[in-house]
């Protein structure tokens, strides 16, 4: 039986090294330490090594108590315009999902009809999934997909609940799929610098993974 467990994680577990000397992606990274409370981290490009960590569909999901947000926003008018990025929560307090409608779609054209896909680690919780609603019922120029690696505390009737009010407010829910995967690996991680881009390597149990939750999302909702 999958269960999603919080356990504090060793740097090494939140996709960091524990020597922050080494790693991929060292020279962009600022240590956690000098970062300040409730920190939301963006950019166009994820390290390699958070990716393979924290996206992963495992069963279990010790030291995964972050969220990793990437988002693909195409923009309808006169002049169609994508934009692009990924969104990380440092801390519990600032989410990635809150974060995206306070910040990101803010700077898109108002008015504008936003067709927008998001790439999530796991499954909003039980507030954003509130957030979530109440943005798409605001905004009827809104399209919003949410592709997940794993669900969330998927056995609580109340996060059950929040799932289903997602779907009704028009929001499709899909867990994410191998190709999923890989087209994060391609458009939202970066590769090190000077070499050829490496090929997605999917790890084990990534195909049953996604069924599982496929048949636990199609269950719930």
């Amino acid at each position: 039986k999958m269960a999603e467990k919080q356990e504090e994680p060793s740097n090494a577990q939140n996709g960091e090294p524990d020597n922050a000397e080494e790693g991929e992606g060292k020279k962009k990274k600022v240590k956690r330490e000098d970062l300040p409370p409730f920190e939301i981290v963006t950019g166009e490009r994820l390290p390699a090594i958070f990716f393979k960590f924290q996206f992963r569909n495992v069963e279990y999901s010790s030291g995964r108590n972050k969220t990793f947000l990437c988002y693909v926003v195409e923009t309808q008018g006169k002049e169609p315009v994508t934009s692009r990025g990924y969104l990380e929560d440092e801390h519990a307090a600032a989410h990635a999902e809150m974060a995206f409608f306070n910040s990101i779609l803010p700077t898109c054209q108002p008015a504008a009809r936003h067709d927008v896909t998001w790439y999530v680690s796991s499954s909003p919780c039980v507030t954003c999934a509130q957030r979530i609603c109440e943005a798409l019922r605001k905004n009827k120029g809104l399209r919003l997909t949410i592709m997940v690696g794993r669900l969330f505390m998927w056995e609580e009737p109340e996060m059950q609940a929040a799932l289903r009010s997602m779907k009704e407010a028009g929001c499709k829910l899909r867990i994410m799929k191998p190709q999923d995967f890989e087209y994060v690996w391609k458009n939202f991680v970066e590769q090190e610098e000077g070499e050829e881009a490496k090929s997605f390597v999917p790890w084990e149990d990534i195909q049953e993974n996604f069924q599982y939750y496929e048949e636990k999302l199609a269950e719930i909702l």
